[in-house]
């Protein structure tokens, strides 16, 4: 994969890392979360392969070409609710009613002057009547119908092909396939679409104090939750995961895990190793086998980040700290992910709303607090998880939001109003 924008047409990694040492605001050791963005999405290009899936399948997946519409939506017109399909200009006299018009079962006969039918939503309007009232503004009489309250012209009719038009573009290529999207292809008739093919990520944790899951605990050891965490955040970014386990601080485990994974795999994503004091041989391997670049992010919590290119796969070094790591994934790599994946919209929403606690905070960084958005009467706010500790790992479980605040941003008062940035949808 080359490098997407115009500004570092043909860098690689090294190349950048020599051209952003030469830029006055590029500091390795104090790189600003704006910052750190910007030159990841210099070196990521969505991947090219496609697949053609059944509705039923393409949930989640991210279309690689467009759905154009080959029929009219509705394909005729028809009548918006039950009621009567009349002539306008009728409408102030008493109508006779000389039949009726069902979804699927078409008026066929002619209707003449003074004259009108019965018609249930979803049928087709006959030729000669021009509009529709709803039954609910009329008197009837035997086989005549008054009209109470007169509609406009043409009330209560979808027009053919106003919902959607023949050879309309519907869906563009990017668009992530939503539960609406399925019922939308199949209501054009369309059985598969064309889809980019999922991303293969390969995970795996360092460190010899760690424990998988399932087994006893010695001293000093903890056990292994960032893989868990991962697959959870994996799992719904819908990519195609394999996970590499727990390796330890062994230089040839470590080699032939991290190469066996960047060779069948698009993005690598470990957790440890890459911090200030912490064992080097992942820092060893990485400069032996690929480009990285090592940066210490102006940010609570999660400090330290890696990003490069081991052979032709994206690799990101998220920290070893349970809390660091997951805030720094979706700060870094679920935005590379959904590019890598070819979806068109990256933008996380963020919008403003009351705090109710106050928050500690002191200028210099963007801090990444974990948050419980909740709804007051008709207004939004949001409080605190309380302890905001990078190693208290339930305050991302209590969280359904980070408060976000930037490093111009110092302590706050209760009733402050912060950023907020949903995880998804609140619940």
């Amino acid at each position: 994969m080359q490098p997407h924008s115009p500004e570092f047409p043909d860098l690689d990694l090294s190349a950048l890392a020599a051209h952003a040492s030469c830029l006055d605001d590029y500091d390795p050791n104090a790189m600003s979360v704006t910052q750190a963005r910007h030159y990841i999405q210099q070196f990521l290009s969505p991947v090219s392969e496609t697949a053609t899936v059944a509705i039923k399948d393409s949930l989640g997946r991210v279309l690689a070409v467009p759905v154009t519409s080959g029929l009219n939506v509705p394909g005729h017109d028809n009548s918006a609710m039950d009621g009567f399909a009349f002539r306008h200009a009728e409408g102030g006299n008493a109508l006779k009613i000389i039949g009726t018009a069902f979804a699927g079962v078409p008026y066929t006969a002619e209707i003449p002057p003074g004259c009108c039918i019965k018609i249930m939503t979803g049928a087709v309007i006959p030729p000669g009547v021009d509009t529709v009232i709803m039954q609910e503004h009329t008197a009837t009489e035997g086989e005549w119908v008054t009209l109470t309250k007169l509609p406009a012209l043409g009330a209560n009719i979808r027009l053919t092909g106003e919902d959607i038009a023949a050879g309309q573009t519907v869906l563009a290529p990017g668009h992530r396939i939503q539960p609406a999207d399925m019922g939308l292809l199949a209501s054009l008739g369309i059985a598969g679409v064309e889809v980019y093919r999922r991303l293969k990520v390969a995970f795996f944790s360092t460190g010899d104090e760690l424990v998988s899951v399932g087994q006893p605990l010695q001293q000093g050891q903890i056990y292994d939750s960032n893989r868990y965490s991962l697959w959870g955040v994996l799992q719904a970014a819908g990519v195609e995961m394999h996970d590499l386990g727990n390796v330890a601080d062994d230089p040839a485990a470590l080699e032939k895990t991290l190469l066996q994974a960047a060779a069948e795999h698009d993005v690598v994503i470990t957790t440890g190793g890459v911090s200030v004091g912490e064992a080097d041989f992942m820092k060893q391997l990485l400069a032996e086998h690929g480009q990285v670049l090592f940066w210490k992010i102006n940010m609570k919590p999660g400090r330290p980040l890696a990003y490069g290119k081991i052979g032709d796969a994206h690799y990101f070094g998220l920290p070893g700290n349970p809390v660091s790591a997951m805030v720094t994934f979706y700060q870094f790599v679920q935005d590379a992910l959904k590019h890598l994946a070819g979806t068109a919209s990256l933008v996380s929403p963020t919008f403003k709303v009351e705090c109710v606690d106050a928050i500690k905070k002191a200028t210099g960084r963007t801090e990444f607090q974990r948050g419980i958005l909740f709804k007051e009467g008709t207004d939004w706010k949001v409080k605190t998880t309380g302890q905001q500790g990078s190693g208290i790992l339930s305050s991302m479980s209590l969280a359904n939001c980070f408060i976000v605040l930037d490093e111009k941003t110092g302590a706050l008062q209760a009733g402050a109003l912060v950023d907020v940035q949903p995880f998804h949808g609140v619940c």
